[in-house]
């Protein structure tokens, strides 16, 4: 009787919000992590259904031009709403369920018009998935507090990118036995098991309610909204020097991103073997990765581990133009994997440190917007860049960039005022 009552107790929910939130936190992580796993294999169905370059090209790009015309729109919205975390999870679930329509349309519709309704689908979830791309650091923010939260999305982020890699191994495993398309149907409508399982753990968060908008805030035209959300990026603050660094640290990120496979591929001739180890090394080592940027920004602060990891990312497009073979890539993608990782619990906490905590999601709505930006325009601008001087050129102007936008971290003192609080153990 003992052992029963124990086993009730370890799987009934904890009793302190805190630790249900947290668990909740990294459940949700497992169920995103297995959609994630599915959405990256809709551009190899959207290819194997006879899609064109231009359709399948829409995947990256649509996402990226609704944020830059609806994110401040989305912000002001969202900073008027009492409670953010159902517009954390209600959105999310609508992105998550669109694959189990997109399993469901080629019951219905041949190849070449499921190709077209896909997109469609596409397009239209790319309206929740922005609402999701503020809220998500708003509500991880505070579901942990400034304290925590770098301990708490390492441990999210490691356990989704496991789950990610798991899926990913198991769906390519499953591909190969199913005829097409009912194979990839299949693996879309069983992403409904990782959407749920989402969707349920992100309904149980419970965070604090927002504070009401100032009046004069709350009666402001869109258009002086607009024009007020803007004119923060001129002032001289902690968020504006944030956002103008990452700003140009992005371009460089984002233009490499089409870059890397073509260089590979038409440069180095590199096989499928090689382009697969490359890529899993680079997924795998986030899984220690996180943990160990975690106990340095504990002792030494955000400050060491921005510069070092912007400076460390630089390397990678650089040493990537002047490798003229295929196996030190595997080693500078495990080095950029590492420096990512850090990077990306520095910009998370520095993000929210650093913004208007009356105005959070307005203020992480405008950070949003310069990362679509960069998304949509960097890409077109590094390709172009290889058609008319080659791959090399256009991977070393991709590390000028982001060399440029880690020296504005460091000239600009970005994170160097913000408090270093001690991170704690959460769970």
């Amino acid at each position: 009787m003992p052992i029963l009552a124990r086993w009730r107790d370890r799987r009934s929910p904890p009793a302190d919000i805190h630790k249900q939130n947290v668990r909740s936190v990294l459940i949700d992580g497992i169920g995103v992590g297995i959609v994630t796993g599915v959405s990256t294999f809709l551009g190899v169905f959207l290819t194997r259904l006879g899609a064109s370059p231009f359709l399948v090209g829409l995947l990256t790009s649509l996402p990226a031009l609704t944020g830059m015309i609806l994110s401040i729109p989305l912000g002001r919205f969202l900073e008027r709403q009492r409670n953010m975390a159902p517009w954390y999870s209600w959105p999310r679930a609508i992105v998550q369920g669109s694959f189990v329509l997109m399993g469901l349309i080629p019951f219905f519709l041949s190849q070449e018009m499921t190709a077209y309704a896909i997109v469609v689908i596409w397009a239209l979830v790319t309206i929740p998935q922005a609402i999701v791309n503020i809220t998500f650091t708003v509500v991880m923010g505070a579901v942990a507090g400034p304290r925590q939260r770098q301990y708490l999305m390492s441990r999210r982020w490691s356990i989704l990118g496991a789950t990610t890699a798991i899926t990913v191994a198991a769906i390519g495993a499953f591909l190969d036995n199913v005829a097409f398309p009912l194979n990839y149907q299949i693996v879309f409508i069983a992403s409904f098991a990782g959407g749920a399982l989402s969707f349920f753990f992100s309904r149980r968060l419970t965070i604090p309610d927002n504070p009401p908008p100032q009046k004069d805030i709350a009666q402001q035209s869109l258009g002086a909204y607009l024009a007020d959300m803007l004119s923060v990026l001129r002032e001289p603050t902690p968020f504006s020097r944030f956002v103008i660094s990452a700003f140009v640290f992005n371009l460089g990120m984002m233009m490499a991103l089409p870059l890397f496979p073509l260089y590979w591929v038409r440069q180095l001739n590199a096989s499928d073997f090689w382009i697969g180890l490359i890529n899993t090394t680079n997924n795998g080592v986030l899984l220690v990765a996180y943990f160990i940027w975690t106990a340095l920004t504990r002792r030494k602060g955000n400050v060491l581990v921005l510069r070092i990891c912007t400076f460390g990312l630089t390397l990678y497009p650089l040493l990537t133009a002047l490798t003229p073979r295929v196996e030190p890539l595997v080693f500078y993608a495990a080095m950029a994997g590492i420096f990512g990782a850090g990077l990306n619990l520095v910009l998370f906490d520095i993000s929210l440190a650093t913004a208007s905590p009356e105005r959070t999601a307005s203020y992480i709505a405008l950070y949003q917007l310069t990362t679509y930006i960069a998304t949509l325009a960097a890409p077109l601008v590094g390709t172009l860049l290889a058609d008319l001087f080659g791959y090399t050129p256009a991977l070393l102007t991709s590390a000028a960039l982001r060399f440029v936008g880690a020296l504005l971290f460091a000239w600009l003192g970005v994170g160097v005022t913000m408090e270093r609080p001690r991170a704690v153990q959460v769970m």
